[in-house]
């Protein structure tokens, strides 16, 4: 085994080389590695790996509190009905192509986004309009989460001249500080100063991006120079990173939990009585302690602290209860035989459980929840497959179980998540599958215009139906790892993990 791991990690940093990841200009260069691919230059699939390496802006942006702030709008209204929104945009902005920025282009660029599937589908929009440098979009009725959606990724803006006839990006030029230098799907994508940025010009110069998928390999680039940020490092790595003298590890925590999704119509899981009784069984604290190995990280219900208005503080905890968990399946019909597996009707209460490499801790996290789930009779195996195995089975229907770590901060509303979600019983991809719940569309009908402490109210309503349903299971809440070499000088985590904010950071003297 040892000798596998050690020529993985070997070949791992050999690739690393011969794709020219080092920088020719290492003192100006910073260097960056994460788990997870891009295929394209579709802002609707991959926009997020853009706006992180700020090569492409939106309207608004999310701030590291969650609270929005102007990017390429410097300003925005709202009319008292909510039915139309008006963005007025910077007047000095140009894209990398020196095309200047203008609301026809905006419009654009949102118009573009239509045409794909992302969350600007959500949006009543009734017309979307450019004067100037004014764009005006009205609706058919309230959707007060709007801005939230004008933050996303997928919206971010492009120059016109970047999509051929058929809408397709060909030619990524947005706004942002940083452009597209060398592009290499799936793995590298290197950015360089964009000269004419309308804001402060970035001290560092170039940025080299590059794809790891063993958490082994990202570690050793860390830990030996080759990279000077590392993202998402497994457990397993953080004490030898705490060892260097070279690096320090950042520990950040971000609206993301670790849930277990489940197929609610699955004839062994579509009462929630049932689901329940599988939360009951999770020994959260034990995966919060030895595998994530971040204390108190265990979750009770979906939403972090983090997301106040939508966090409810009575579920901070709950015992992990075997004994009421066997009484709920027992009520259900199912009895243990002498195999120690549960049955109900001559059937095994036996499930699949799918889950992904990408983020290290989630096939470990699965092992143990395997276990855990055994201790009360039920058989789950585990499948371990791309992430775009768990969208493509909750299509086709044959998904049972999967764990996820389901980012809730993706849009800085929840609301804006959850309105996908529910937007057909069939749900989401990575949102709960086959479940829905009149009551709760109703408060989220109710949120659409709702302000102050009415909105915190039916926020705190919709957490609690979710939590008593249970159509996702939470497990633990996600912290973000981060590796940091100790050259890189005032380096700033995005808790929403919509840029890196390299712009703002600079290298040591």
């Amino acid at each position: 085994m040892f000798k596998h791991g050690f020529f993985a990690v070997a070949f791992g940093l050999m690739v690393w080389l011969l794709l020219d990841y080092q920088a020719v200009d290492r003192e100006n260069t910073l260097t960056i590695g994460g788990p997870f691919e891009f295929t394209s230059q579709d802002l609707a699939k991959d926009g997020y790996i853009y706006t992180r390496l700020q090569v492409a802006e939106s309207l608004a942006e999310v701030q590291p509190d969650g609270t929005l702030a102007p990017k390429l709008a410097q300003s925005w209204s709202v009319s008292d009905d909510g039915l139309v929104w008006q963005f007025t945009l910077r007047d000095d902005v140009f894209f990398h192509d020196l095309q200047p920025m203008t609301a026809a282009t905006v419009v654009n660029a949102i118009e573009q986004a239509l045409e794909k599937p992302g969350v600007i589908r959500q949006l009543p929009l009734k017309s979307i309009s450019g004067v100037g440098h004014t764009v005006t979009l009205e609706l058919e009725q309230p959707f007060r989460p709007l801005l939230s959606i004008m933050a996303h990724y997928s919206l971010a803006i492009l120059s016109p001249d970047s999509y051929d006839a058929d809408g397709n990006v060909v030619d990524i030029n947005g706004t942002g500080p940083y452009q597209v230098a060398v592009l290499a799907p799936p793995h590298k994508l290197n950015v360089a100063r964009f000269g004419e940025y309308y804001g402060d010009l970035p001290e560092i110069e170039h940025l080299h991006y590059l794809t790891g998928h063993r958490a082994e390999s990202r570690a050793l680039q860390a830990e030996s120079g080759q990279a000077d940020l590392i993202y998402t490092l497994d457990p397993a790595s953080l004490d030898m990173l705490h060892r260097s003298e070279q690096v320090d590890v950042v520990s950040e925590s971000i609206p993301r939990t670790v849930v277990i999704k489940l197929n609610n119509q699955h004839r062994f899981l579509d009462n929630k009585e049932v689901r329940q009784a599988l939360s009951l069984a999770l020994d959260r604290e034990g995966i919060s302690s030895h595998i994530v190995r971040v204390p108190d990280s265990q979750a009770y219900q979906l939403f972090p602290p983090a997301l106040g208005d939508w966090h409810l503080s009575e579920l901070e905890h709950q015992d992990r209860n075997l004994e009421l968990a066997q009484g709920l399946l027992s009520a259900q019909g199912w009895y243990r035989t002498s195999s120690g597996f549960l049955e109900r009707e001559g059937e095994r209460f036996e499930l699949n459980m799918v889950t992904y490499a990408d983020r290290p801790e989630l096939t470990v996290i699965a092992t143990a929840i395997q276990a855990q789930l055994r201790e009360v009779g039920v058989d789950v195996s585990i499948s371990v497959d791309n992430s775009s195995a768990i969208p493509a089975r909750h299509h086709d229907g044959s998904l049972e179980l999967a764990l996820v770590a389901r980012n809730f901060g993706t849009i800085a509303d929840p609301l804006a998540i959850l309105l996908e979600d529910t937007a057909s019983h069939k749900g989401s991809d990575w949102g709960h599958m086959n479940w829905s719940s009149p009551s709760l569309n109703d408060t989220f009908a109710q949120m659409m215009t709702a302000q102050g402490k009415d909105y915190t109210s039916l926020s705190q309503q919709a957490a609690a139906t979710l939590a008593q349903e249970m159509p996702l299971i939470p497990v633990v809440f996600y912290t973000q790892q981060v590796a940091v070499n100790k050259r890189v000088n005032n380096f700033v985590f995005d808790p929403f993990e919509n840029n890196y904010r390299a712009s703002e950071m600079s290298f040591v003297d």
